[in-house]
């Protein structure tokens, strides 16, 4: 099974240091986003610490044991996050991430803690893979507030979960099948809280992953970009 894929991260006009860090091993067939948290220095090195352990971590081809090594790099990043604040009590530290991991018969898992998300085109339709670990989130789920109410709610920046949050990390998957012309999208909640998912399919589904990534940053920067905002685009071909 081949792949294209590309990403692009940039800077939303509100912030000065992008807290974001992706990670390409299409050798490995590999993709994750990571948007840090708890201010300019310490989300950049947060973010930093989960693309660092997941690249050094996985290295095995068959899924099981590669979700395995996976589990086990992000929750060692929870723990060095951790111990990091340790004493630390006015400062956070903190990432979200998403990943994809794509085996050679196209079994693949998706993987996520936190609101950075996960999308899955297929024939010409946008599926959100994952579900957000976030206060409006479980309002949703509640029924105490709508889908609609939740993108504009003043607390839909609100996370409950990331690495580095809490001693024990909790981390959601899917396992599923790809097939060919499968789209995937990660991307951080910088773009998600910009461009509507229809608009993502029709971007994706009519440009290359350089193009759509390019022109999905681009979006999100014209509609003013209220945080960072990071794409990953991968193909299969």
């Amino acid at each position: 099974m081949r792949f294209q894929s590309a990403s692009r991260t940039d800077v939303g006009c509100k912030r000065k240091v992008n807290e974001d860090a992706l990670l390409e091993r299409p050798d490995q067939s590999l993709w994750v986003v990571a948007d840090g948290m708890g201010g300019h220095e310490a989300g950049e090195v947060a973010s930093g610490m989960v693309v660092d352990a997941l690249e050094s971590a996985v290295t095995e081809i068959e899924l099981g044991p590669a979700l395995q090594q996976i589990e086990a790099a992000l929750q060692a990043a929870n723990t060095r996050m951790v111990q990091a604040m340790i004493g630390e009590a006015n400062k956070k530290m903190g990432s979200t991430a998403v990943g994809l991991l794509i085996a050679d018969d196209g079994r693949h898992v998706m993987f996520w803690v936190g609101d950075s998300r996960g999308y899955r085109v297929r024939n010409g339709e946008i599926a959100q893979v994952t579900r957000d670990h976030s206060l409006v989130q479980k309002l949703v789920d509640n029924k105490l507030i709508s889908p609609e109410e939740a993108v504009h709610h003043p607390d839909a920046n609100v996370i409950t979960r990331a690495v580095g949050a809490d001693k024990d990390l909790e981390i959601d998957h899917v396992v599923d099948v790809a097939q060919p012309n499968d789209i995937f999208i990660l991307a951080s909640d910088g773009l998600t809280r910009c461009v509507a998912d229809d608009e993502i399919c029709r971007v994706v589904s009519t440009a290359n992953p350089g193009q759509a990534c390019e022109t999905l940053v681009e979006m999100t920067l014209q509609r003013g970009a209220p945080d960072n905002v990071s794409v990953i685009v991968v193909r299969v071909v």
